[in-house]
């Protein structure tokens, strides 16, 4: 999560909401959370905001006990709390991390520090925050290749990458783990095996919040931005939702504030940031239903498949659109197609006797009727083509889910992403006809 753009930037910076859905059942009286909020005591942390609750749609959130008012800081959460690489570095771990060459990173340490810990069982301090934590997610990278294979093609391919990501993680922290034997009476191999790692990297990759720690010699390189927020870390993502979130240096809390109001007993939600639902399901393993970023993308391949074939010019134009970085990014969104993927379509659409006005094209100006209906016709086909494919896949997933019971709720939620992107291109189709019209 690297601020701007990875892991910690989404992280929950951000936006506060309150959930529209039925009203919440109360999870306080729980044993898990009775534990958690005597630790949090212990820790100097007293919330009186909110409380533990599980809501339709959202399944497990955080719900307000009270209304809260615009600017009201709703989580402020003391350092105490935090579980951080310097948690991991002032604990038995730090004096290995010291000495170990080449570095580990920061992400390594949480996560060896995760494992250890739930290892530990009733002997670790930090058992009340584990014991709420997720057992289990569905990021890609934990989802069944069978289940992988249905998901649209741009996403399959980043899922695969994540895949290989934390396969090369897991396979490059070996030796640093190997060296952590004295401190086991078991085998390092069983405690931190591929399954217990894999759920630690997905706890700091769809958990942690953002905050910059100074770079520290014993650490690699790689950014040290991930921490862990227990309680807070309970909040649910809404696109809408509006805070201001971030750590006081000055109060050295960890603080979350509302930017509009919210009524007593509703979910209380937090933007992760203006995500489409791609990146949703990558980095946190959920979708988000009618979320206003959510798109469908349109690969290079897709767009030359409803062009001409004896077009002697195509290629130059595809190297033109290459060239000005006008060929990835092209989508259907709720309102129609975007304005990249009908700029590329105008230009990939005009006469040999045209194509010196390329530049115009890419600037917005309009170059004829005919290249105007052209571009449109070719977007209605490429959205009519997603729409029949959208179809079949859901058709293939009704029929997977009656046959493949232990997988449907992975299913499930590939599915959701399915419906949410048959919705988006049968609004577009609707909006390209109304284009197509003013040319008839």
């Amino acid at each position: 999560m690297k601020n701007g753009g990875g892991r910690t930037s989404r992280i929950r910076r951000r936006k506060l909401f309150t959930s529209s859905e039925s009203r919440g059942v109360n999870e306080s009286y729980k044993p898990e959370f009775i534990e958690l909020k005597k630790w949090l005591k212990d820790r100097k942390f007293e919330d009186t905001n909110l409380i533990p609750a599980c809501f339709p749609g959202t399944g497990r959130g955080l719900m307000s006990k009270t209304s809260l008012r615009e600017g009201q800081m709703i989580i402020s959460l003391p350092e105490s709390c935090l579980l951080t690489t310097d948690t991991v570095l002032r604990s038995y771990l730090g004096v290995y991390i010291a000495k170990w060459q080449p570095p580990p990173s920061p992400v390594l340490a949480l996560c060896a520090f995760l494992v250890s810990e739930r290892h530990a069982g009733d002997r670790s301090p930090w058992k009340p925050y584990l014991e709420v934590l997720p057992k289990a997610y569905t990021c890609p990278v934990c989802l069944e290749p069978e289940v992988v294979n249905l998901l649209p093609k741009p996403l399959k391919a980043k899922a695969r990458e994540q895949r290989t990501h934390v396969q090369e993680f897991i396979s490059s922290s070996r030796d640093f783990l190997s060296s952590l034997q004295p401190l086991f009476s078991e085998a390092v191999e069983s405690i931190f095996s591929y399954s217990a790692l894999l759920w630690a990297w997905c706890t700091v990759n769809t958990r942690a919040v953002y905050r910059k720690c100074t770079p520290r010699q014993c650490f690699s390189a790689e950014p040290d931005t991930c921490v862990l927020a227990p309680f807070l870390d309970l909040l649910n993502h809404s696109p809408d939702a509006q805070v201001k979130a971030a750590f006081n240096e000055e109060t050295r809390c960890y603080e979350i504030r509302t930017a509009v109001s919210c009524g007593k007993h509703k979910e209380v939600l937090i933007c992760y940031g203006p995500h489409d639902n791609h990146r949703l399901l990558l980095e946190y393993g959920f979708v988000s239903i009618r979320n206003p970023h959510a798109c469908v993308y349109v690969s290079k391949d897709i767009l030359v498949k409803y062009l001409p074939s004896t077009d002697k010019r195509m290629n130059q134009k595809i190297s033109i659109l290459e060239d000005h970085d006008f060929i990835e990014n092209l989508t259907f969104g709720w309102d129609g197609p975007s304005w990249r993927l009908l700029t590329a379509l105008k230009l990939l659409c005009l006469e040999a006797e045209e194509l010196t006005c390329w530049k115009k094209v890419l600037i917005g100006e309009i170059i004829s009727d005919t290249n105007e209906k052209t571009s449109l016709d070719i977007a209605q086909k490429i959205c009519h083509y997603f729409i029949k494919e959208s179809k079949a896949v859901l058709q293939k997933i009704s029929h997977m889910k009656d046959e493949e019971v232990a997988l449907i709720n992975q299913l499930t939620l590939v599915e959701t992403l399915w419906t949410e992107e048959l919705k988006i291109l049968q609004a577009s189709a609707e909006t390209l006809t109304s284009l197509q019209t003013a040319f008839t």
